[in-house]
């Protein structure tokens, strides 16, 4: 008996010391989570090339999971439109928030991004019509120009955007990302005998209750703590 338990015993020690040394043999890949910080360089290079247009926005996103990451966007727009029947001024902020998916397989330390997500958004701004004509079928004496400076606050506008895009580390914790995004307006406080052509964030109404939009991004990544996971790594010959 005592011999039949020193050789099951001493099974057992060589089971575990080889299962302890696959698993130290298999290789760690480290996956960093933390804050990504950035801003849209569109909208800053149109605040210095575009004279009517003044507006920034700060992208953020905090990675929750392997693929999974919480992200949003906060901005101010001052954009005047003129056109051939009215000149008006739309100045306000917004609000973003939802989840990015990230559908890129990463090899090795890379933390780059092809994704897809959701964003529910808020805007609060106020529209002022500076100038309108007075349409007429026989402007012989031409367009007759109201301007009666009319302000209307306290507008808001609730709308949902798909989004898709792509970010790209050049340095090490810098990235550069482009995204399109296609927006549904769900509600939409309008001011009385006006409309909001243009609402931040969202982008222009012609379109009715749809619109779309872009941004290209520069965002710096803060890691916060690091996990360590053991991946089987297999060989091709």
């Amino acid at each position: 008996m005592r011999h039949t338990l020193k050789y099951i015993f001493s099974i057992l020690f060589v089971w575990t010391s080889l299962a302890s040394f696959a698993q130290d043999s298999i290789p760690k890949k480290t996956e960093r989570y933390g804050i990504r910080v950035g801003a849209d360089l569109n909208r800053l290079a149109r605040s210095f090339y575009q004279k009517d247009y003044r507006g920034f926005e700060i992208v953020g996103d905090y990675r929750l999971s392997k693929k999974i990451f919480l992200a949003g966007e906060i901005g101010n727009e001052d954009r005047t439109e003129a056109e051939s029947q009215l000149n008006y001024t739309t100045k306000g902020s917004y609000f973003k928030v939802g989840f990015d998916f990230n559908a890129y397989e990463n090899w090795l330390d890379m933390e780059n991004m092809i994704y897809a997500g959701v964003r529910y958004s808020v805007s609060t701004f106020s529209q002022e019509l500076n100038t309108y004509a007075i349409y007429d079928t026989n402007p012989y004496f031409g367009q007759t120009i109201v301007a009666p400076g009319q302000k209307f606050d306290g507008l808001t506008a609730h709308w949902l955007e798909v989004v898709a895009g792509v970010k790209a580390e050049i340095f090490d914790n810098l990235f550069l990302g482009f995204s399109v995004r296609l927006n549904y307006l769900a509600s939409n406080k309008k001011p009385e005998g006006f409309d909001n052509l243009y609402i931040p964030g969202f982008n222009r109404t012609y379109e009715g209750n749809f619109g779309a939009g872009f941004n290209y991004t520069v965002s710096y990544f803060i890691p916060l703590y690091k996990t360590a996971k053991k991946t089987a790594e297999t060989k091709k010959k």
